[in-house]
């Protein structure tokens, strides 16, 4: 149902509990609001999927997509590219290929030490606030892959000077450029080197050649930086999260962008009035006070017809979380992370909520959809015809028809 209700709230409270929603007494800095949102689950859904821009958006390109979310998951490439297809519908994977050529999007590893895409513009704050991060603790890793500072140095000293030369080279090109400068690449030795690099930002990866993964000089492809200072680089990184993934916990927040506690709080605090506390199944969420505003008054007199997405594995719609339980029970969670090894499994979402896995298999003439249900759910005919559709919209990103099986 789409109703409001309301608990009368201090304006002045240290943390509240984002686990049980209980405010203790004791005053602090954090300013909330006189009155609490209570939220539905539904009326939760609904506002995520809207900042997910996974419902009506007036977002034309890439760019302004990535702009919006401010980093999207992509360390799988085809993934990364569906998560564009799903919201532009108009697009196609070889228009992802050309805005990654034009330099309207780029992959690099701003934080959590994964691939993203991000705004060209802004690379070099971002590596700054959260890419250094990954860097703690990186002795101990050069240590297990028996290398050193100096061979740090060589490495990104030749990369530097072979990406000087020549705009592109491809990832094997680069091992290569490495062993010329008497590094050992074998193992994970090579790979650690590129990362660092990029991670340093001396380096960023390029568009795909013939599906091989390139390289590029951060100086010569990266458009002029924003420049932020610390404190407006948190802000910034939080306003972009938050209306993105809102309503979201502070905890979603720190596990996307694995800041300390400090620097999380620091955000919210410094984005004021544009959050608002919400309740949630008994737990404290924030969410942008211009989305809850969006959220319908009163139950429409004529129930709309279901929102059906079809998810690629690693998509900001679960991935952007560290709690889940509004999209997916636990048993649903453990069906799309099988053995809980860190590999998100394409998922079908229906109104906000996780119903189904789904597995491809590509070849040059076609596409073969296996659907795999989740939680007892039976998809009626029509559910079965709109995912029909959906997969088709799905086969035109890749200018192949599509065949859907239900297991």
């Amino acid at each position: 149902m789409f109703f409001r209700s309301f608990r009368i709230h201090q304006r002045t409270r240290t943390g509240c509990s984002e686990a049980t929603g209980n405010f203790p007494t004791t005053a602090g800095s954090h300013i909330y609001p006189d009155l609490v949102e209570q939220l539905t689950e539904t009326q939760a859904l609904n506002l995520r999927q809207r900042a997910l821009l996974l419902r009506d958006h007036s977002f034309t390109d890439p760019a302004g997509v990535v702009e919006w979310f401010g980093a999207m998951q992509a360390q799988d490439v085809a993934s990364g590219h569906w998560s564009f297809g799903t919201r532009l519908p108009h697009l196609s994977d070889t228009d992802v290929d050309k805005a990654t050529h034009d330099r309207q999007i780029i992959r690099t590893w701003p934080m959590r030490g994964t691939i993203h895409f991000v705004p060209p513009k802004d690379v070099t704050w971002m590596l700054e606030l959260t890419g250094s991060l990954a860097l703690k603790g990186v002795a101990k890793r050069w240590e297990q892959l028996g290398i050193d500072e100096h061979q740090i140095d060589t490495a990104r000293r030749a990369l530097i000077d072979a990406l000087t030369d020549d705009e592109l080279l491809t990832r094997s090109q680069c091992l290569e450029v490495l062993s010329s400068a008497g590094l050992e690449t074998s193992g994970q030795r090579g790979y650690h080197y590129l990362w660092h690099g990029a991670q340093t930002g001396a380096i960023v990866i390029g568009p795909q050649i013939d599906k091989q993964q390139t390289f590029a000089s951060a100086e010569r492809w990266l458009p002029s930086q924003v420049k932020l200072n610390r404190n407006e680089a948190l802000q910034t990184l939080a306003r972009r999260f938050f209306r993105s993934h809102g309503p979201a916990t502070r905890k979603d927040f720190a596990g996307w962008t694995s800041l300390l506690a400090a620097d999380t709080k620091a955000a919210l605090a410094a984005l004021g009035s544009e959050l608002t506390d919400v309740i949630v199944n008994d737990t404290l969420m924030h969410c942008p006070t211009a989305l809850l505003e969006q959220l319908p008054a009163t139950e429409p007199t004529k129930h709309p017809e279901p929102y059906l997405n079809i998810l690629p594995g690693f998509d900001e719609y679960l991935l952007g979380y560290k709690t889940r339980t509004l999209m997916a029970d636990s048993d649903v969670m453990a069906a799309v992370i099988p053995g809980g090894n860190g590999v998100f499994r394409s998922t079908v979402v229906i109104d906000g909520a996780v119903k189904a896995t789904w597995k491809r298999t590509m070849n040059t003439r076609s596409i073969a959809i296996r659907v795999q249900p989740l939680g007892g759910w039976m998809p009626t005919t029509g559910e079965v015809q709109r995912l029909n559709s959906a997969f088709d919209g799905y086969g035109d990103f890749y200018s192949l028809p599509v065949k859907v099986l239900f297991e």
